[in-house]
């Protein structure tokens, strides 16, 4: 992690000096979740930009917070690729809310 903004920390509780130089997939990922997001940034690190891809980002309270995922290659002025710009939004109450509308279906056809 090189830039973490303030919609970060404050979905997170991580501070910027928390996540600063550390590798987001090894410390905030689940376990079941490292290989699909360590392939999306290895894909980016490709050429290969990837849009829309959920996954849940651990806080710092142990919480899990769904995210749905931008993954665009950075390249310098020569397009040479120098990193990766991951663009997340907070989609956890979305993913609430589909669910409780599957039970309210799942109650209604019972």
């Amino acid at each position: 992690v090189n830039v973490w903004n303030q919609c970060a920390s404050q979905l997170t509780g991580f501070t910027i000096d928390d996540v600063m130089g550390k590798n987001l997939v090894d410390d905030f990922i689940t376990a079941e979740h490292k290989a699909a997001v360590s392939e999306v940034f290895v894909k980016a690190l490709r050429g290969t930009e990837t849009a829309n891809f959920g996954f849940p980002l651990q806080t710092k309270q142990n919480a899990r917070v769904q995210i749905l995922l931008n993954a665009t290659t950075r390249r310098d002025e020569k397009a040479r690729v120098i990193g990766v710009v991951g663009i997340g939004q907070d989609i956890t109450a979305r993913i609430n809310q589909e669910q409780e509308y599957a039970k309210l279906i799942d109650t209604a056809n019972a």
